[in-house]
């Protein structure tokens, strides 16, 4: 088992979310052996749950490889919770800077230094509506591409039933079992040494979600839809959609006031 750093702060999260933790949920947990010893690491998990990153957490917590997760940079500025991110070694993502690589400097950096790097490349909760993946974000990718990481996919499933997406209240009976599933290393070697060309990028991206897509559906037991929700684009047809019945409900006053 590899030496954990720690620290107190991520001590003092863990004595206060475990014991919960372990009343409220089942664990079914695999693939721990995928979880490098040593040396920096991505691991890529799909996201379905407020509580799901403490649920996640707990079973990295429990490989000897504590997770580091991403946060808005402003969120360390702040009292309280600023020391407590600080003190837990989470990453600052620089939203701010037009340098889309330098956004995630604080990630390359503690990859490079030998840490754990969490990502939710979906950037929130899924809004599929079997709560399958949806496409993802170019972060993971620029950070392995750029440092040449281990990328691993993990799968989780359970969270969600204790509180499903966007919901406020806890679905505490029966006890719900949280599966998570960690894969090998994703091979994103052919995307080495290219220019990260927004194609390529979405392109590694697309492997990355693949391959925790698969995993998941190992979990659920299921097929996953053949085509991957894109928000942007339902965004886009919603916006189509309510421009259609605008102009239709347009049109339909002025026959109206034609008649009249």
């Amino acid at each position: 088992m590899p030496r954990r750093r720690i620290g107190f702060w991520y001590r003092f999260a863990a004595v206060l979310c475990k014991p919960p933790l372990v009343v409220l949920i089942k664990r079914d947990w695999r693939g721990m052996e995928h979880i490098p010893a040593e040396g920096g690491f991505i691991t890529a998990v799909n996201h379905n749950s407020h509580i799901d990153p403490f649920a996640y957490a707990h079973f990295q917590y429990n490989t000897g490889r504590v997770p580091r997760f991403l946060a808005k940079s402003g969120l360390f500025k702040k009292g309280f919770v600023g020391a407590a991110m600080r003190g837990t070694g989470q990453i600052p993502v620089y939203r701010e800077t037009t340098d889309a690589l330098s956004a995630f400097r604080a990630a390359i950096d503690a990859v490079e230094r030998g840490e754990c790097v969490a990502f939710y490349p979906e950037g929130t909760i899924t809004r599929d509506p079997n709560q399958w993946p949806m496409t993802g974000k170019t972060g993971a990718a620029r950070v392995a591409l750029q440092t040449k990481c281990p990328v691993i996919p993990v799968a989780q499933w359970g969270a969600n039933e204790l509180l499903p997406p966007y919901a406020k209240k806890l679905n505490l009976l029966p006890r719900k079992t949280h599966r998570v599933l960690a894969g090998p290393p994703v091979d994103l070697t052919r995307f080495y040494d290219k220019e990260m060309s927004p194609d390529l990028l979405k392109e590694a991206t697309e492997v990355i979600m693949a391959a925790i897509t698969h995993h998941l559906e190992e979990i659920r037991g299921e097929k996953a839809p053949g085509t991957t929700y894109d928000p942007r684009q339902e965004r886009i047809e919603q916006r189509r959609r309510t421009a259609a019945q605008n102009n239709g409900q347009t049109k339909a006053e002025q026959e109206e006031g034609q008649g009249t």
